[in-house]
């Protein structure tokens, strides 16, 4: 059930605040037009056509009791006209119910004068549905009687309807539009929100509402803690950088004016690693604070990440590149996130394929290889940071400081995206999808 509930619920604040409001308006709508048709217009109807029972049953009785049918007619004529009453006498009678089917109060009319009037046996609604013909069955034969159909039915009994409906309608409008002013600031905030998770921060100023504007505030102090702790994050990693770059050179300067042995190869090399793990630790911290989101053509932006990976490292095959699309990226960390994925393919396999897939509200970069790939159970752990899985991929090509996929997944939340692994089926290796949102 409340599974269904929300299934047949709208998804937006603003459509379920609209059925909160509109549901109540229909509700009492319906319920006093049901209590005002049964209850208060069939009521007087009830009481009208009772009045017109006693009426008619007196003509009937002064035809009855008249000695022929010529004294019949001009007695009863002589009655009804001051009543406002048509009599015929004799005439073909209605013998049954005729009326139009959104005729409500003529079925009230019709079951009335069938309890009231013994001789009744057929009435009109449906000719005029100004006038009214009944059939009496009488000692002198079938009488008709015509009458105005205002003498049995309230002759305005829409004017609360309609009043009803135009005021329902006005004061939904009126709310509808105040609604919106109290949405407004909650949207906007939503859309700060979404901004800020993109790495998109745009102006806000909490407006609105009481608990709006709290919330508005709460944003603002967590954007800002948010945005010293990664830039109080990214001045220490870079002081650490210098730091440590500088007895590195030292430790190089002393190794190259050092005798040429096996050893010195060895500390050059471990030394050429620690700075490149250095550099991958700066990447890793400056992920989201390297560019500003710009317009961009995807395939241009792969095609030239994949040319220059080819030409430094290895084998890199071009497939599907939708060109002539544009999308807003930050040029910078895309590339370093699709430089990273193709040179973690390179290094635990001979060949790499990229594609580009454009999805509706989403770009696609595809990265496979023809490596031993990551077992399904470890993938989301490869895509946590320092995480090296040594079991499962080849490390005699190389090894990094684990943050390769951390620093894509990390520029692929910041695209309001995400970093998906699994299976190549075209080459067996591992498949990664980087996808960004458009």
């Amino acid at each position: 059930m409340d599974r269904w509930i929300k299934r047949v619920l709208p998804r937006g604040l603003y459509g379920r605040a609209a059925l909160i409001l509109i549901v109540p308006i229909v509700t009492i709508q319906l319920v006093v037009s049901v209590v005002f048709i049964q209850r208060h217009f069939a009521d007087v109807t009830q009481q009208m056509t009772r009045a017109l029972v006693l009426e008619l049953a007196y003509l009937t009785r002064i035809v009855d009791a008249a000695p022929d049918l010529a004294e019949a007619r001009t007695e009863a004529g002589a009655v009804a006209r001051p009543l406002g009453l048509g009599l015929t006498l004799p005439a073909e009678a209605p013998q049954d119910e005729s009326r139009r089917f959104y005729d409500l109060s003529g079925e009230t009319v019709t079951e009335t004068l069938r309890r009231g009037l013994p001789g009744f046996t057929g009435i009109d609604l449906a000719t005029d549905t100004s006038r009214v013909w009944v059939g009496i069955e009488t000692g002198k034969g079938p009488m008709e009687v015509s009458f105005n159909r205002g003498r049995v039915s309230a002759s305005n009994p829409h004017q609360l309807l309609v009043l009803m409906v135009f005021t329902s309608a006005l004061m939904t409008l009126i709310a509808f539009l105040f609604l919106r002013n109290q949405l407004r600031p909650i949207r906007r905030l939503a859309r700060a929100a979404d901004a800020f998770g993109k790495g998109r921060p745009i102006p806000y100023r909490p407006s609105g509402a009481t608990e709006v504007r709290a919330a508005g505030r709460a944003f603002l102090d967590m954007r800002a803690r948010i945005e010293r702790q990664i830039e109080q994050r990214t001045l220490m990693l870079s002081g650490v950088s210098h730091d440590l770059r500088t007895p590195l050179t030292r430790l190089k300067l002393e190794l190259s004016m050092a005798e040429d042995t096996p050893e010195t190869r060895a500390m050059l090399r471990d030394i050429n690693d620690m700075g490149r793990m250095i550099d991958t630790f700066l990447d890793f911290s400056r992920a989201d604070a390297l560019d500003d989101p710009e317009e961009v053509d995807p395939a241009a932006l792969l095609d030239r990440v994949a040319q220059r990976a080819g030409a430094a490292e290895g084998t890199v095959e071009l497939g599907a590149l939708p060109r002539g699309q544009r999308a807003s990226l930050r040029p910078m960390a895309v590339e370093r996130a699709l430089q990273n994925l193709i040179d973690n393919g390179l290094r635990h396999g001979s060949r790499v394929a990229v594609s580009l897939y454009l999805r509706p509200g989403a770009l696609v970069f595809t990265v496979e290889d023809d490596g031993p790939g990551i077992p399904e159970d470890q993938r989301e752990l490869a895509m946590q940071p320092f995480q090296r899985l040594d079991e499962s991929r080849n490390q005699n090509r190389g090894s990094g400081a684990g943050l390769g996929l951390a620093i894509a997944a990390d520029i692929a939340r910041g695209h309001g995206g995400a970093l998906h692994l699994g299976t190549s089926a075209r080459l067996g290796g591992l498949r990664a999808d980087l996808v960004l949102a458009r």
